[in-house]
């Protein structure tokens, strides 16, 4: 335990004194300084921001335990992602960059109108404390309970245990995201970011290398041998129907709900445009949206692969608990020396993912709501001040609600989408509208978001229709345009939107842009052709 905790210490040191180093000369007392990291962000250091903003306890745990269950089917969440990151890249980076927008709401004030906004700016903050974060700091809570066993350490309960490591994880990450900044966070990432990937493959490699003697492609092979059926990502199990509730996640998705899911959250959450925001220019967010996009392809050995290896080790012996398997497998695979570095690197998935949020809320928070209702005079430096407030607030309110979330049926991760399902798609479907569909009023949207919200709530838990909360994301999506339609018709019109330039940055692409773009599209492909024959 001295060696681990030794381990623990000099990494989190380390990160925290980097951080701090490179923040030096920074004003952190201006907007863009607080809110954008300076707008100075570089296309490595968003990459990495975004890959651990996007990758958490919850990937680790919940997606881990899902594909231990499930197979490898669940690998469309992080597959999939490059094809939205290419849409981010192309269409919706140039856009918001030419606006110099500090939120996504801001955008739907342009388009629209200053309540579309608010509301909008409230839908994201309540999704922000009622799903993501609590869910980040239990799944948090439960690995290095796990690992580190803090509950025997102070002599409580396991429940206890996790409850004060809910409450040093939330306060410490409270902290950073208070104190330090988009950058801060950017910056923190970036090494964490490296650190994850290190880490999380040396997982399933160790765990390789155990099961085939030394030789990590014989263990592959055993592990294969052993269930087939579960690396192949387009078959369901038996006597599982396509379309059924209890299908974990029916390949036919990727055609329907799925894809909206994706491009909202790469192109549309506050929480991860934010980085691009913050770019330097359009060039260097082109290169952070692309580099990710290659890095999610290759992130399911790191979230998937390690679920597959401990359906090896244990079998259907956790099916009832599948959140814990990932954090057995680490104990059992990983020496006692590196186990504290792994611990600091998810501390490190945990913060990012915590202070991203808090960031995001407050920015949305500060700009959107207390600027535009509560004190329009608002100065740079009260506007930081009230958003450190919020980060606090919202931080207390995380931690109180995560121990809640134990016990989801479906594991963690699955819990997490169907929730984000109640907010995500309606403002999705009005940020889609704003951008394509020129005839759609400020009404209309407003209609939209309306009825998103109770269809959503009233067929996924009000009649518990017989169908996959997926395709009702894709059936949602395509009704809220109608609606928004058919208002919009029916009232007045809007004057003409016209996108004008900031002039904020330099909008000149990357040059291999679209050449990288391809790329992803063919591996993405191949990634699928190739398990899907599994």
């Amino acid at each position: 335990m001295g060696v681990t905790l030794l381990t623990f210490l000099l990494y989190t040191g380390f990160v925290a004194f980097y951080a701090t180093w490179q923040l030096r000369r920074d004003e952190l007392d201006t907007q863009d300084g607080y809110f954008l990291g300076g707008r100075s962000l570089t296309g490595v250091v968003i990459a990495g921001s975004l890959l651990l903003t996007n990758i958490s306890t919850e990937h680790l745990v919940g997606m881990n335990g899902s594909a231990y269950r499930n197979g490898a089917i669940i690998i469309a969440w992080e597959v999939t992602s490059a094809l939205a990151l290419i849409v981010g890249a192309l269409y919706f980076a140039p856009k918001y960059l030419k606006m110099g927008l500090t939120t996504i709401p801001e955008f739907l004030e342009k388009r629209f109108d200053g309540l579309t906004r608010t509301i909008v700016a409230l839908l994201l903050i309540i999704s922000f404390v009622a799903t993501l974060l609590p869910i980040v700091l239990y799944t948090g809570a439960l690995n290095i309970e796990a690992i580190f066993e803090i509950s025997d350490l102070l002599n409580i309960s396991e429940r206890e245990g996790i409850w004060v490591t809910i409450l040093v994880v939330g306060i410490i990450g409270a902290v950073y995201a208070i104190f330090g900044g988009l950058k801060m966070v950017a910056y923190t990432d970036t090494i964490n970011g490296f650190g994850l990937l290190i880490a999380g493959l040396l997982v399933p490699v160790l765990a390789l290398l155990h099961i085939g003697a030394g030789n990590p492609l014989e263990g592959l092979s055993r592990v294969f041998e052993n269930s087939p059926e579960k690396f192949n990502v387009i078959s369901q199990e038996p006597g599982i129907g396509p379309g059924s509730r209890s299908a974990i996640l029916p390949f036919e998705v990727l055609f329907t709900g799925l894809v909206i899911n994706q491009i909202y959250f790469w192109t549309m959450h506050q929480s991860i445009v934010q980085r691009v925001l913050g770019a330097v220019s359009l060039k260097e967010a082109q290169k952070g949206l692309l580099f990710t996009g290659l890095l999610k392809i290759l992130v399911p050995s790191i979230i998937v692969l390690p679920g597959l290896i401990g359906f090896y080790y244990y079998g259907e012996s956790l099916y009832d608990n599948p959140d814990s398997v990932y954090p057995l497998l680490v104990k059992k695979v990983l020496p006692l020396w590196l186990t504290g570095f792994f611990v600091a690197v998810m501390m490190g998935a945990i913060f990012s993912t915590f202070n991203s949020t808090l960031n995001s809320a407050a920015t949305v928070f500060s700009l959107g709501i207390y600027k535009r209702y509560i004190q329009p005079t608002a100065g740079e430096l009260r506007l930081v001040r009230v958003g450190k407030w919020t980060s606090a607030i919202l931080a207390f309110f995380a931690i109180g609600i995560a121990p809640f979330v134990a016990n989801a049926p479906e594991g963690l991760y699955q819990l997490l989408q169907q929730l984000n399902g109640i907010f995500f798609i309606p403002i999705a479907s009005v940020i889609s509208a704003g951008f394509l569909f020129p005839r759609v009023s400020a009404t209309g949207a407003k209609a939209g978001l309306a009825f998103g919200l109770v269809f959503y709530v009233l067929m996924d838990y009000g009649l518990a229709v017989d169908m996959h909360f997926v395709h009702l994301w894709g059936i949602e999506f395509v009704l809220n345009l109608i609606v928004m339609h058919v208002v919009s018709y029916l009232t007045p019109k809007d004057p003409t939107f016209i996108m004008h330039d900031a002039g904020k940055l330099n909008l000149k692409p990357w040059k291999y842009a679209k050449v990288f773009s391809v790329m992803l599209v063919v591996l993405t492909l191949a990634f699928y052709l190739s398990l899907g024959n599994v």
